[in-house]
C-alpha cells in the first residue's frame, strides 16, 4: 500500500492537465479575445512557475560552492532555451513554415510540459513515498497550475487545426508523462536519482518554458492586439501560481 498512494497522488496531478481542454469546448463569439486571455494565462504560470519554484528549489542542490552553481545553471538553462529554437526549426521543416504560429505553440508547449511533467512526477511519487502529507500538498498545487498549462497545449492546437483530438490527445499524452514518471522513479531511479541530476533537469525545463514564455507565447498574444484580455490572463496566472506556492 506504501507505493500505491505515491502513484496515486502523481496520476491525478498529472492527469489535471487535461483539465485544461475544458478550455476548448467553451462556446466563444470573440476567439482573438479568448486566445489572448489564454495564452496570457499560460504564459505567465510557465514564468511563474519556472521563476519562483522550479530555479529558487533547484540552486540549492545544484552544486558546491556559487562558482560551480553559475556555471550549471548558465549552462543548463542556455540549453534549455537553445532546444526552444531547435524545436521551432524542427516543427517548421516537419510540418512546413505556411503551419500557422498557433499550432507552433501548442506542439512547443506540449513538448515542453511533457518535459517538465516528467521531473514532477518523481518528485511527487518520492515526496509522498517519505511524507504522505508532503506529498498531498504538493498534488495540490502542481493540479492547480497543471490546468492553464493544459490549456497551453490544447486551445492553439484546437483553434489551428479545428481538431477536437489532436487537443485532447496532446494534453493527455502531456499529462501521462507525470505518472510515467512516478513509474519511473519506483522502477529504476530510486535508488539512483540524486538531488543534483533533478536540479540540473528543472534548470533545463525552466530554460525552456522562459524562453518559449518571452519569445513565442507573448509576441503571439500581443498579436492580437487584445491587449485588455492579455493583462486578465496574465494577472490569473500570476494568483494560480501563488496559491499553488502558498500551499507548498
Amino acid at each position: 500500500m506504501e507505493i500505491v498512494w505515491p502513484f496515486v497522488l502523481s496520476s491525478i496531478a498529472g492527469l489535471s492537465t487535461v483539465l485544461g481542454c475544458i478550455g476548448i469546448f467553451i462556446p466563444v463569439k470573440k476567439k482573438d479575445e479568448f486566445l489572448a486571455f489564454s495564452i496570457g494565462l499560460s504564459l505567465s504560470v510557465m514564468l511563474m512557475v519556472s521563476l519562483f519554484d522550479l530555479i529558487p528549489s533547484s540552486l540549492p542542490n545544484l552544486a558546491p560552492g556559487v562558482g560551480k552553481s553559475i556555471f550549471l545553471f548558465v549552462t543548463f538553462f542556455g540549453i534549455g532555451a537553445m532546444i526552444v529554437g531547435i524545436l521551432n526549426k524542427f516543427i517548421e521543416k516537419e510540418k512546413g513554415k505556411s503551419e500557422s504560429n498557433l499550432y507552433k505553440l501548442g506542439i512547443l508547449s506540449f513538448i515542453a510540459l511533457v518535459m517538465h511533467n516528467l521531473p514532477e512526477g518523481i518528485l511527487t511519487f518520492m515526496s509522498t513515498y517519505q511524507d504522505f502529507s508532503l506529498g498531498l500538498s504538493l498534488c495540490i498545487a502542481i493540479a492547480l497550475h497543471n490546468i492553464p498549462e493544459g490549456i497551453s497545449i490544447a486551445v492553439p492546437i484546437y483553434y489551428s487545426t479545428g481538431s477536437i483530438w489532436k487537443a485532447v490527445k496532446c494534453t493527455l499524452y502531456s499529462a501521462i508523462a507525470e505518472p510515467f514518471g512516478a513509474l519511473l522513479a519506483f522502477l529504476i531511479l530510486k535508488d539512483f536519482i540524486t538531488d543534483q541530476m533533478i536540479s540540473m533537469f528543472l534548470i533545463l525545463v525552466a530554460g525552456i518554458m522562459v524562453t518559449l514564455s518571452i519569445e513565442k507565447m507573448l509576441p503571439e498574444a500581443m498579436l492580437y492586439n487584445k491587449n485588455r484580455f492579455l493583462a486578465l490572463g496574465i494577472s490569473i496566472g500570476i494568483i494560480i501560481v501563488s496559491l499553488s506556492l502558498i500551499i507548498l
